[in-house]
């Protein structure tokens, strides 16, 4: 049984780096600002997508992004690893979006992509940690999704059902749900195999048409052009709100009940330390301190 597995990635700001220019004055990111790297979670659910490609021969995986320009790394990196094609919604109306104009763009990009069975992406990302995407899209196509995933068991072709793991407060649940199905994936999940080298010669010089235009000179023709017109599958496939017939007041800012106000910086500083030299009572006497004053208990 041959399988149509759509992945959601995103592009994020590496978290780990935030400072006091990581916000414009509108509440949305300064993504100038910070490094960008592939949302770790939604590695995670590459990883699960292309081991059901292992398991069936003549599945595909396509990778689906929204995001500036840049974003078009991220499609890379997952043709690098085993995808096979990708789509980079990218347009202006969509900045600012929140989860819920983000979902509603995915989903019709998802539309426009048309044949699908399993759409699977990262339980949340890194820069909203709101665990919301996947669950809206799947809401606005009408599927049923399995969320907290930890491993695909199987699918079964002939009842065109899928079994999976999730994780759940105390353990592991196994649940089963019908195709087409939108499932979400913890970063408890296996990690993603690394780039191939092979896959990395073949897609180092896929680019999308704003990285095109950014690389060609004023009135220079770009480098390596007769290569794009001989290899299809070297240009990245970007959507814009028109080619997914969107809905610009759903989009963006515009289609955005939530506001950023404000991010602030806040630091911890210890008042006081103390050395413990490890004896029992010293560690008694610490525990009495930390449950009398309710730091801990």
């Amino acid at each position: 049984m041959s399988l149509n597995i759509v992945v959601l990635a995103k592009q994020v700001p590496d978290t780990r780096n935030v400072g006091k220019d990581a916000m414009k004055a509108d509440g949305t990111i300064n993504r100038a600002a910070l490094p960008a790297i592939f949302n770790p979670e939604d590695l995670n659910a590459l990883e699960q997508a292309l081991r059901l490609k292992d398991a069936h021969p003549g599945s595909t995986v396509t990778l689906l992004t929204m995001g500036p320009g840049r974003a078009a790394e991220i499609l890379r990196e997952g043709l690098f690893r085993g995808a096979d094609n990708g789509y980079l919604l990218t347009d202006r109306a969509f900045a600012g979006a929140d989860t819920l104009a983000t979902s509603y763009a995915l989903a019709t990009a998802i539309r426009k992509i048309g044949t699908f069975d399993i759409i699977i992406g990262g339980r949340q990302a890194i820069d909203g940690d709101t665990a919301q995407v996947g669950p809206q899209v799947a809401e606005k196509l009408g599927l049923t999704q399995i969320t907290y995933t930890e491993e695909i068991v199987k699918v079964d072709e002939a009842s065109r059902r899928i079994v999976a793991k999730r994780h759940i407060d105390g353990g592991v649940e196994t649940v089963e749900g019908p195709l087409p199905i939108v499932l979400t994936v913890n970063g408890s999940a296996a990690p993603c195999r690394p780039r191939n080298a092979k896959l990395v010669q073949k897609y180092k010089r896929a680019l999308g048409a704003q990285e095109k235009a950014a690389l060609k000179g004023e009135g220079e023709p770009l480098a390596y052009a007769d290569l794009y017109e001989k290899r299809p599958y070297l240009n990245l496939v970007e959507w814009s709100v028109a080619d997914v017939e969107g809905d610009l007041k759903q989009c963006g800012l515009s289609g955005s009940p939530t506001k950023v106000k404000a991010i602030e910086n806040i630091s911890f500083q210890a008042k006081e330390s103390r050395t413990l030299t490890g004896s029992d009572q010293e560690v008694e006497a610490l525990i009495v301190e930390l449950l009398a004053n309710h730091t801990i208990g």
